[in-house]
């Protein structure tokens, strides 16, 4: 698994690791897109929207092709669902509303084989092996899979330290807008209150010696201390270009170019 391997390099190295969150839209093209953009990595959406299972498999086998890591969101975290979004080969997973470690031991037992977990392998995913044994499994797949929990409420936050600490854990992961509402923000992620407990969670994740995740504008959070970003979901990142794109025209035809863009 070796795009997995390459991005656990890259941020052991402390610089910006820089990727993409699928939601609205998946296809090859994107993927191809994102590679030649010089993002570090893709995760491909499944829990708000139910994207066709044979294209998330050729995502994901095109960037097993290409050495670019692709992971997915799914929709549940339980032991199955888990299992069966490791057939469809990703390198990683994003965990939605993770709010205990007894919760990633059943995520834990659909990524690993036995002894170690309960994981009956089969689909693309296993092209990441070379032989059908335990040892290749663990030793190519299992030791490299990339687990990104989502805190997201706050018992998730209560429980950060035992997530973060958790086996499993590459890095610690925020659902910023969930995390918000359910701290009564109401979605308003620049609150005071939400950005104490967001550093809290930061804290937490290097005390454990993990990378906290976030999603949101790159440069705000690499200020902020972030190294390990989701700067865009494409689709809206396109309608805001477009915006802009508009406003401007708009400007040079009334003769307002003087005015900043």
């Amino acid at each position: 698994m070796q795009p997995a391997i390459a991005l656990k390099q890259k941020l052991s190295r402390s610089q910006p690791v820089l990727g993409a969150l699928l939601i609205n839209q998946v296809s090859l093209e994107l993927v191809e897109v994102a590679i030649n953009a010089g993002l570090d990595y893709l995760i491909l959406d499944n829990e708000h929207n139910s994207h066709n299972g044979p294209l998330i498999a050729d995502a994901c086998r095109l960037g097993r092709l290409a050495n670019f890591p692709i992971l997915i969101r799914p929709h549940r975290t339980d032991t199955q669902s888990v299992g069966h979004t490791m057939d469809l080969g990703p390198c990683g997973l994003l965990l939605p509303m993770v709010e205990s470690a007894v919760q990633l031991d059943g995520v834990r037992d659909g990524l690993y084989l036995p002894p170690r977990g309960k994981r009956r392998p089969g689909g693309p995913g296993n092209r990441w092996v070379t032989e059908f044994n335990y040892e290749t499994f663990k030793t190519q797949v299992e030791d490299h899979v990339i687990i990104l929990p989502q805190i997201e409420s706050p018992l998730g936050v209560e429980r950060a330290q035992e997530i973060a600490e958790h086996e499993i854990t590459t890095a610690l992961a925020v659902g910023p807008f969930d995390l918000s509402m359910r701290l009564g923000k109401g979605g308003e992620v620049g609150q005071p209150r939400h950005r104490e407990v967001l550093q809290q969670i930061r804290e937490v994740a290097r005390a454990a010696g993990k990378e906290p995740w976030m999603i949101g504008n790159g440069e705000q959070l690499v200020g902020d201390g972030y190294n390990f970003l989701c700067i865009a979901e494409p689709t809206l990142l396109l309608e805001q270009a477009i915006k802009t794109l508009v406003r401007k025209i708009h400007r040079v035809a009334s003769g307002e170019t003087n005015q900043p863009g």
